[in-house]
């Protein structure tokens, strides 16, 4: 059985934390941000965790090292 490859997608995208929780940029924030209410692009900013069976199935893209 080969062994199982890190997602290039994935790992650029996310981080795992200590605790495990996968910690990811929010998107919508690259460009036009003129046409956005300055309420919508401050809740943009800093990072967020995801806490599911997505954060699962991430963490097992990203392979054994990042556990």
């Amino acid at each position: 059985m080969p062994k199982q490859k890190t997602h290039k997608g994935i790992k650029k995208r996310v981080r795992v934390t200590a605790t495990g929780k996968v910690k990811f940029h929010k998107h919508n924030k690259g460009h036009l941000q003129s046409g956005k209410t300055s309420k919508r692009r401050r809740q943009l900013r800093g990072t967020t965790s995801i806490d599911s069976v997505i954060s699962r199935k991430m963490i097992t893209l990203l392979g054994p090292g990042a556990r």
